[in-house]
């Protein structure tokens, strides 16, 4: 089970527990007594609604966070009426020039390779402004041990590297891939991140893949009656901090452009995630989740 430490009064984890479903009970109780030892409480981020059903069943507070989206491959495609609008930006940055390919392996680690990606990363972030950072903790990276096991896709234009997306194996029952973390320069031309989403679309869809997950956005598709299973108490306060949020938060998270993006794609499978707190939503807690993810 995935987790980091906030602080010592606290545990976060992240999309509950990964194990087949029969072993979900005995990790997260393993979880909660490591964090009884130690005085912490431990708390859920990105749960799906398994687990945060499991996770009220241990007496949790559980609040929606916002949705995923995934896109069933098997029969996809971008034709037609609905998908125009993103036919048109993936047309005209290839007018513009932009071409797009997938980085070898044994190349990812190259001086060259990643000399580009971090320009990328500097005029990305030097855009958002210099008092932003970058978030942590919900987002995909470019490292981590993670890194031989995802899939690179750069865009290049006028002789430079523009934009690149990483993808992130997904296993289970949707098994497939993830769009992980997307960068662009400010100046890349229209069209170049839906070009290259496009180019690795079609590319898992060659090689059989099922389903390509575009990931979780919080703040987005909120239902206030979406924590209706059993054993669940819902915090009134921090749905309303929620939803503040998803109407005025765009310094804190974009999230309205982020589902837009998810959206324009048609993705067949929306999903609610979820909030847990073990004892209730408390100020600090809220706090400590806030400086882990560097929301501030």
């Amino acid at each position: 089970m995935p987790y980091r430490e906030g602080g010592r009064r606290h545990l976060f984890e992240l999309g509950g527990p990964v194990c087949a479903a029969a072993d979900r009970e005995r990790l997260l109780g393993a979880l909660l007594a490591r964090a009884a030892d130690e005085g912490r409480r431990v708390a859920g981020v990105q749960l799906p609604r398994a687990a945060a059903e499991l996770h009220a069943g241990h007496g949790f507070t559980v609040n929606q966070f916002g949705a995923s989206f995934s896109i069933h491959l098997d029969g996809y495609g971008l034709g037609g009426q609905r998908m125009v609008k993103v036919r048109n930006m993936v047309n005209r940055a290839r007018r513009e020039g932009v071409t797009v390919s997938e980085v070898a392996p044994a190349e990812r680690g190259s001086p060259l390779v990643t000399a580009a990606l971090d320009g990328v990363d500097q005029a990305w972030l030097r855009d958002k402004g210099r008092h932003v950072k970058e978030l942590d903790f919900l987002i995909g990276e470019r490292g981590g041990p993670g890194a031989p096991h995802r899939r690179l896709f750069t865009a290049r234009h006028a002789g430079r590297t523009v934009a690149y997306v990483s993808y992130s194996p997904v296993f289970g029952e949707r098994s497939g891939w993830l769009y992980d973390l997307t960068r662009r320069r400010p100046d890349a031309p229209p069209g170049t991140v839906e070009l290259v989403f496009a180019t690795a679309l079609r590319r898992f869809q060659d090689e059989g893949c099922g389903w390509l997950h575009l990931g979780f956005t919080p703040f987005v598709q909120l239902r206030p009656d979406d924590c209706d299973f059993a054993g669940a108490g819902s915090s009134g306060a921090l749905r309303r901090c929620l939803e503040l949020v998803a109407a005025k938060g765009r310094a804190i998270y974009p999230a309205a452009s982020q589902e837009s993006f998810k959206l324009k794609w048609r993705p067949q499978l929306i999903e609610p995630e979820y909030l847990a707190f073990q004892g209730g939503v408390t100020p600090r807690a809220v706090w400590r989740l806030m400086r882990l993810t560097r929301a501030v």
